[in-house]
């Protein structure tokens, strides 16, 4: 289930507003009907509602012919304003109060919410994947985006008749006229997109929530605020204060696996962890943030590891994930021998790019 808005807009063909708009009119006080009759003949052909809204005096004056006031001298402006409540007074009377605030009829204008029992319904039954203008449909009404149509050739899957020379102008209003809030909303987002561009915003939106790395611990927000949860909820022993471009020594626990440390001012967490291979072990170093994150930039890592005789310094960037995985990387790690580990490694995070000295 899914909720989304929809909101007026063009189609291209001239605003619906014009002719879905009620005509305004004012009902006479008095009894002579054939009055209210000459004065819808002299407005649109069109049939009306029986909707009235009270004008504005500016159009009491002007343009509303069909209106009695029993009085044909107006020179005096207080009986004049003393006729237009009494009008007022007569037609709340006579009608109630939703006819004196009808000018509330604006309110259509405004996005309306809806919920969608089957949000798939506004997908391209082909590729499963947000459908997006063009939109072609076959003679039995099935729909698809273009890149589909081309993909089976023309054919519709569904029922083999001809498709993607056919436009669903239907469809294609819904989805111009839909928004869909983000789903990272409850995360801080207030993006409000167009139905089908949800999936390209959710790869970017900076309140893509973060797992907390500590063991045993569920949280999951905002990566701003798993830093502050994790400074406030979690003891030294579990994470490990430095500072950018100062090094620090550490011991790679293979067992655990996972080194958790978090920067002293700024509380970006990073996250060291060693996975063991024949003879040698994988060091990734990884930050919890996503993908776009602002204020965290590039970050690199330099890594020296020493044996009794020996010693190595390698370089990586620090890339940003949004939780601790378990599995073997495919990329972005270094690899230390496994003899080189006797000891502690000296780790040095900074901002910008490697730069590795011997």
């Amino acid at each position: 289930m899914a909720r989304f808005s929809v909101c007026g807009g063009d189609d291209g063909e001239g605003s619906s507003n014009d002719r879905s708009r009620k005509r305004q009119r004012l009902p006479s006080i008095d009894e002579d009907e054939e009055v209210a009759e000459d004065s819808d003949a002299g407005s649109s052909g069109e049939e009306s509602e029986d909707v009235y809204l009270i004008p504005h005096r500016d159009e009491e004056e002007g343009n509303c012919r069909g209106r009695r006031m029993g009085s044909e001298d107006r020179a005096s402006s207080s009986s004049d304003d003393s006729s237009r409540e009494v009008l007022m007074i007569e037609v709340e009377r006579r009608f109630g109060n939703s006819v004196v605030n009808s000018q509330s009829s604006s309110s259509r204008d405004s996005p309306l919410s809806l919920t969608l029992l089957d949000p798939d319904v506004l997908d391209c039954p082909i590729c499963c994947e947000a459908l997006k203008i063009p939109i072609f449909q076959c003679d039995n009404g099935h729909v698809a985006c273009s890149v589909c149509c081309t993909k089976v050739r023309n054919r519709c899957p569904s029922c083999t008749l001809p498709i993607g020379y056919i436009r669903c102008r239907a469809m294609e209003k819904v989805i111009e006229a839909s928004r869909v809030s983000c789903p990272n909303a409850k995360y801080g987002c207030k993006e409000n997109m167009l139905y089908g561009n949800r999936f390209s915003h959710e790869k970017l939106c900076v309140y893509t929530p973060c797992s907390c790395p500590v063991r045993n611990c569920n949280y999951v927000g905002y990566h701003k605020d798993l830093n502050s949860h994790v400074r406030d909820k979690h003891r030294a022993d579990d994470v490990i204060p430095f500072a950018w471009d100062k090094p620090l020594s550490i011991s790679l626990d293979l067992d655990e696996k996972t080194t958790i440390l978090q920067e002293e001012n700024d509380g970006e967490v990073i996250v060291v962890q060693g996975f063991k291979g024949l003879h040698v072990v994988y060091v990734t170093v990884s930050c919890i943030a996503p993908s776009v994150a602002p204020g965290v930039g590039k970050l690199s890592c330099h890594l020296v590891s020493r044996a009794a005789n020996s010693s190595m310094r390698q370089g990586l960037m620090v890339k940003n994930i949004r939780k601790v995985g378990s599995e073997q990387p495919e990329d972005g790690f270094v690899v230390i021998p496994s003899y080189m580990l006797s000891g502690d490694v000296l780790v040095s995070i900074g901002r910008g790019r490697i730069s590795v000295h011997a």
